[in-house]
């Protein structure tokens, strides 16, 4: 029987070609995507994961002396110079032409652009060889970071890059919802990093994508760019005090949004459930990673109104049925403070329009409630008292089967 190949050899498979290719870049890529398939499969943090196979693979290959295997060899040194023998690789005198400029790029522009609710910026940065036959076109990395669940969504290297920013900067110069700036190197290093080692833990990564094959690539190319001036660790925006809470909420029931929706004090016929249907608004900009009450869009109104609520708080009918306004109200005037286009406002008005069905039909089934807010919403139902121990005790060993039936 005959042993079974290892990684090690079907890397080497994959590659057995590697020195026919014509430029730096071409081979930068093809080892990127060939540490792709180990960062997509690692079940614990990913760039380590990387780092221990290539220093695995140095070690399992330090006797091949086929062309192709101390060509891959090099490549992987460059891209991942951190495992362990990769700064004591050589470049062979048979190497291809292009060894000695893999990795060797100056930057040429950075930049940052999104969409103006502040739900997701892509970072673009650009990246020339001194040699563009032998090195290779100048290319793009770009990142998108998504804030609301502050990953990074997706990295791409790509090319030539003139043509990807000319179509980056036509595209947002034909949409006034959409803005592009130029944007300090070290800025974009910090950012997407920070963000990147967050998508680096995840158990899935995202499903579509270049995110695996050009990780390795993103992040040597990243490493060339300045450290940020200061390190960002933190929310831009910290959750709101309970005395500023309380002023922002006079401040939206004083404004014309609220009056436009009945929501202000003089209109609202139930002024328990508006105060309550806010103070979830308000939790629930709390619980994001950039926890910014003004901050509303298409997709946080979903986040919110389609899962968020659902699982976190208990509705009753009056509570379900001025939610929806609520949300359209706050959204609206978010948007007004914070200076949106009104096609922008408008936009995510008829969007949270468009879900109110949905939220009911969600509201009704109870699909998503957690089990504890399951459990509090039959308590309601069966008209115990929440802040009676005694009451709570002898509904908890009335139901205890079936609460243990619930979460098994």
């Amino acid at each position: 029987m005959a042993t079974p190949e290892t990684p090690y050899d079907a890397v080497l498979a994959a590659a057995r070609d590697v020195t026919k290719l014509e430029c730096a870049l071409d081979a930068e890529m093809l080892g990127a995507a060939l540490l792709g398939s180990v960062y997509a499969v690692a079940e614990t943090d990913r760039t380590v994961a990387v780092r221990e196979f290539v220093t695995g693979f140095l070690s399992a290959t330090s006797r091949r002396r086929s062309a192709a295997a101390t060509t891959i060899r090099t490549i992987f040194s460059r891209l991942v110079p951190d495992a362990a023998g990769a700064a004591g690789i050589k470049i062979g005198t048979t190497a291809p032409p292009w060894s000695r400029l893999l990795g060797q790029v100056r930057l040429t522009g950075s930049y940052a652009y999104g969409d103006v609710y502040g739900d997701q910026t892509s970072y673009l940065a650009t990246f020339a060889y001194d040699d563009a036959v032998v090195g290779g076109p100048e290319h793009a990395v770009v990142a998108l970071v998504d804030h609301n669940i502050g990953i990074a969504k997706d990295v791409f290297v790509g090319g030539p890059a003139e043509r990807i920013l000319g179509q980056v900067r036509q595209m947002c110069a034909n949409d006034e919802l959409t803005w592009f700036r130029e944007e300090d190197p070290g800025t974009l290093r910090g950012e997407v990093t920070r963000h990147l080692a967050i998508t680096d833990g995840l158990g899935q990564l995202p499903s579509e994508g270049s995110l695996a094959t050009d990780r390795a690539l993103v992040g040597v190319r990243l490493a060339i760019l300045p450290q940020p001036a200061t390190t960002v660790s933190e929310p831009a925006v910290e959750p709101l005090p309970a005395e500023e809470r309380t002023v922002l909420v006079r401040e939206f029931l004083a404004s014309p949004e609220a009056a436009r929706f009945g929501l202000d004090p003089a209109s609202a016929t139930d002024l328990a459930s508006l105060h309550f249907c806010l103070s979830l608004v308000l939790d629930h900009s709390a619980s994001l990673l950039d926890p910014d009450p003004m901050r509303w869009s298409p997709a946080v109104a979903g986040m919110f109104l389609l899962d968020w609520v659902h699982r976190r708080a208990v509705l009753d009918i009056d509570d379900a049925a001025m939610l929806p306004g609520v949300v359209r109200g706050w959204a609206a005037y978010a948007g007004r403070r914070r200076g949106l286009p009104t096609a922008a406002i408008e936009q995510t008005d008829t969007a949270i329009d468009e879900m109110v069905p949905e939220f009911v039909r969600l509201y009704t089934t109870g699909e998503r409630r957690s089990p504890a807010t399951a459990a509090v919403a039959q308590l309601l139902a069966d008209g115990v008292d929440v802040n009676d121990p005694q009451a709570l005790d002898a509904w908890i060993e009335a139901n205890r089967q079936r609460l243990a039936d619930d979460q098994s």
